[in-house]
């Protein structure tokens, strides 16, 4: 096992007790959706008819640009509704449940894995740096990260969620020693994989301490993505799924999710589908008056009605009482302000967990310095890894949206070539 020589983070309050995992119960909201995840434009093709009964599991969208790569329907029941944008972008396509609980099963003798995996949907669930989206249908990976760990404030351990899953996850893990010659497993430092691993697999023991347990500092530093060497992110638990199908064909139904914020009475976890109705899945927690609700956690998460592809957590924040409005000259004036530039200061660079030097990073991102950021490797990096930084110096314009910004000039730049 290599041990992280980092343990430079933040140590952030919890938002209440911790919840109680084991017994987590499954909670299957009346409507769930397909979305994209923030700024991923996807072009797609429905496979069934609006209206149309479908099964758990089953294809209902395909990428236009890679006909074999599906999208799946999160649970049985009726489409009620597409919703696309110009250019066939996926906005959303709804799944009311209705009594029938039909499951889709895949053919898993007869397809490769990566035949497999597109056609099933956990295609969509890997995150391949640079740039943070699916991978490309024809991808191979240079490396792959599986996370065993998320130090996210009230992120639900993985370990937790693959608990009595074990042969699952070995099997997915062998499994993924067939697409790429460095396999990494980022586990707590205190807490090893639970399941045996393949021989091959390189352990990394990871200091239990916000940001370490994130993705992008991980594949930082011991293996930088670049756009010639791609570099996958894989949740434990969809190891695990990947497992599960491998053995019975099925697809498994549901995630391990955490609910927290001020605005309910205890945090809870429950287990329930992908694109769930995140209304419907915390209205008996909340606390009487206004609120609001993200997908994500405090630090990163972003308004909305589902649950997004990538989230495990679900955060419902009370809303303030309504101040009345400022004179629109004073607003006029507050927005042109020229704000005060960030310091860099210890808070800063424990907040991008002492991989990278902070005022080198943020120069490069205020000024769009494309080649300083890929020098500094920035490339391995995604605005939820910078989300800390933001939340510990209140910057505006935000890291992660100039962070975002820096990714797409340079995605558009390498797509062009």
């Amino acid at each position: 096992m290599r041990a992280s020589l980092f343990s430079s983070g933040l140590v952030l309050p919890r938002s209440g007790p911790v919840p109680a995992w084991a017994d987590a119960p499954t909670t299957l909201t009346p409507e769930a959706a397909l979305t994209a995840s923030p700024n991923e434009g996807l072009r797609v093709e429905l496979m069934v008819a609006e209206d149309a009964q479908v099964a758990q599991g089953q294809p209902v969208l395909r990428l236009r640009a890679a006909p074999d790569v599906a999208l799946v329907a999160p649970m049985a029941g009726r489409i009620t509704r597409v919703d696309l944008l110009p250019g066939h972008r996926l906005s959303q396509l709804v799944v009311f449940q209705d009594e029938h609980n039909n499951r889709h099963a895949f053919d898993t003798k007869s397809l490769a894995l990566p035949a497999l995996l597109q056609s099933s949907g956990l295609w969509h669930r890997i995150l391949s740096r640079p740039f943070g989206r699916m991978p490309r249908a024809t991808e191979t990976p240079a490396a792959i990260f599986v996370m065993g760990i998320d130090t996210t404030p009230d992120a639900p351990p993985p370990w937790a969620a693959i608990a009595g899953r074990e042969e699952d996850f070995s099997r997915g893990m062998g499994a993924l020693t067939d697409f790429a010659a460095k396999l990494f497993m980022c586990e707590p430092a205190n807490q090893p994989c639970p399941a045996d691993l393949p021989a091959t697999v390189t352990r990394l023991s990871v200091a239990p301490i916000h940001p370490q347990g994130l993705a992008g500092w991980q594949i930082h530093r011991h293996f930088p993505a670049t756009p010639a060497a791609p570099v996958w992110e894989v949740h434990a638990e969809d190891v695990a799924d990947i497992g599960a199908l491998l053995a019975t064909g099925y697809l498994p139904a549901t995630r391990l999710v955490s609910i927290t914020g001020d605005a309910l009475h205890a945090p809870s976890a429950v287990r329930c589908q992908p694109g769930a109705d995140l209304r419907g899945l915390c209205q008996s927690l909340l606390r009487p008056g206004p609120h609001e609700v993200l997908s994500g956690s405090i630090l990163n998460g972003r308004p909305a009605h589902w649950l997004g592809p990538h989230d495990r957590q679900a955060t419902l924040l009370a809303c303030p009482a309504a101040a009345k409005s400022p004179h629109w000259f004073a607003t006029a004036l507050e927005r042109a302000a020229r704000h005060a530039p960030i310091i860099p200061s210890a808070a800063l660079d424990q907040s991008l967990g002492g991989a990278l030097p902070a005022a080198a990073l943020i120069r490069a991102l205020a000024t769009a310095d494309t080649e300083g950021f890929t020098r500094l490797g920035g490339l391995s990096l995604l605005a939820s890894d910078i989300a800390l930084a933001d939340y510990a110096t209140g910057a505006r314009p935000r890291l992660a949206t100039q962070l975002r910004a820096m990714l797409h000039k340079i995605a558009a730049e390498e797509d062009a070539l």
